[in-house]
């Protein structure tokens, strides 16, 4: 058994414990102590100790964006031709060396589980590789590396409009199986073969855009029968909303209702644009929600109802989506602040329930139930933040300090399932993870000979 004695330590609500003992035994929290001093031989953690934060929607490859589309005003569909570019160069190799170093980076900002929303799954040209999921597995090795657990949200993408227009030549033959029975044929071979307990293999629809109504139904029954979490992009810009009602007659969220898509293992990713049918479509249903402000700030998509949301049924998590930047803290501050600016006044949602969505409700939303928190009986994932950095100092062990002062590069420490992967804001397993950022990205996006 180890001991982490933690200065100070968030065991939920509004209020720090000081001085607590967090017994741990085979990754699993054994008891917590509240008011004691360190035990002998115990690990300590210096400033306040949070649950591991959760990652709930990744797109790992777009790391290798970042910055490079700030330039010339760019909208959603310039940014997504340079997202396909970055795209079509990928192998698995090089694949597995890009997510390692993207997980890596998650890990030193103190998540320790992420959803990665996988449709990069094919060779140049939509030929499968001789192992149809070599891509998949390049993730869950990446993971692995970087000693973060991993939900796998294997996706199905089949077409490139809500009218259910074909897959563009080039690029987008990557994403596709031809149909929603053959995605679920590839993704029961994959789910097979994972045994590691860092994963879990879950499966996603692209968006109403990637999917058409007729293939759904082979994607949730998969997740049905294996119980597995399901997510879809959905209501993320105005003109996919207005697509979907030409073709349609329905809004995403009504269509994805009436194909049997909600649910309480289903998580709408962006959930931008909604109307009052679809807040209580998705109450109703107990379907949960992931907002990625920064990447939705970045494409200019706009500011979703987080207030209603977060008082509904389901879970209410967070993701850094295109890796504008890869901080959760940001993320969960940044709701709460847009809904200031929408509404022009301040105050709207707890600290405590944004860092719930960053550490709960994200774990609940990646299948990962045992974690989360810091209680007996869930998985030792603990993160130490620096209560003494430029940005915290002088704001005290509390939970509004951590939410709306501290950034990723205040975490010291993160233990992920009772091993330590970064200690003293180094990770273990890659030692120079800019390194490792600079040298994969720059073999990804390097402009072709001439």
């Amino acid at each position: 058994m180890t001991t982490w004695w933690c200065e100070h330590a968030w065991l939920g609500g509004d209020t720090v414990a000081e001085r607590v003992a967090i017994s741990v035994a085979d990754g699993t929290i054994t008891a917590v102590e509240a008011g004691v001093e360190a035990p002998a031989g115990a690990h300590r953690l210096a400033g306040l100790v949070v649950p591991g934060l959760a990652n709930a929607h990744s797109h790992a490859f777009h790391r290798a964006l970042r910055s490079r589309t700030q330039r010339d005003r760019g909208s959603f569909w310039t940014w997504r031709d340079l997202m396909y570019r970055a795209a079509g160069r990928l192998d698995p190799d090089g694949y597995r060396r890009l997510s390692a170093a993207v997980y890596a980076e998650m890990a030193l900002a103190g998540i320790t589980s992420v959803g990665e929303f996988h449709y990069l799954h094919h060779g140049v040209g939509g030929a499968p590789y001789a192992d149809p999921n070599e891509m998949g597995h390049a993730l869950i090795a990446g993971a692995a590396d970087a000693g973060i657990r991993l939900t796998l949200l294997d996706t199905c993408y089949l077409s490139a409009g809500v009218d259910g227009a074909p897959l563009a030549s080039g690029t987008q033959q990557r994403f596709g199986d031809g149909s929603g029975d053959r995605w679920a044929e590839r993704v029961e071979a994959l789910h097979g073969q994972v045994t590691a307990d860092h994963v879990i293999v879950g499966a996603a629809l692209h968006s109403v855009r990637g999917v058409p109504l007729e293939h759904m139904p082979a994607v949730v029954e998969w997740a049905v029968a294996h119980d597995a979490p399901l997510h879809v992009h959905s209501s993320e810009q105005t003109a996919e909303v207005d697509q979907c009602l030409a073709v349609h007659g329905a809004t995403p969220t009504a269509l994805l209702r009436d194909a049997g898509v909600l649910g309480p293992r289903t998580t709408a990713v962006h959930a931008t644009h909604l109307t009052d049918e679809d807040l209580a479509d998705l109450d109703r249903t107990a379907t949960g929600v992931c907002f990625c402000p920064t990447t939705e700030r970045d494409l200019g998509d706009g500011i979703g109802p987080a207030a209603q949301l977060l008082g509904g049924r389901g879970p209410f998590s967070l993701g850094s989506d295109s890796h504008a930047v890869v901080d959760l803290f940001e993320e969960a501050r940044a709701t709460e602040l847009d809904e200031r600016l929408a509404r022009r006044e301040r105050g709207i949602i707890p600290a405590a329930r944004l860092l719930e969505a960053a550490t709960r409700d994200g774990a609940l939303a990646l299948g990962w139930a045992d974690a989360g928190s810091l209680r007996v009986g869930a998985r030792a994932d603990l993160v130490a933040v620096d209560l003494r950095s430029p940005r915290t100092a002088g704001g005290g062990a509390t939970v509004e300090n951590v939410v709306f002062a501290a950034s990723a590069a205040d975490v010291t420490d993160v233990i992920v399932d009772g091993r330590a992967v970064v200690s003293d804001r180094r990770h273990h397993a890659v030692a120079d993870v800019g390194g490792a950022l600079a040298e994969a990205i720059s073999a990804l996006m390097a402009e072709p000979a001439r």
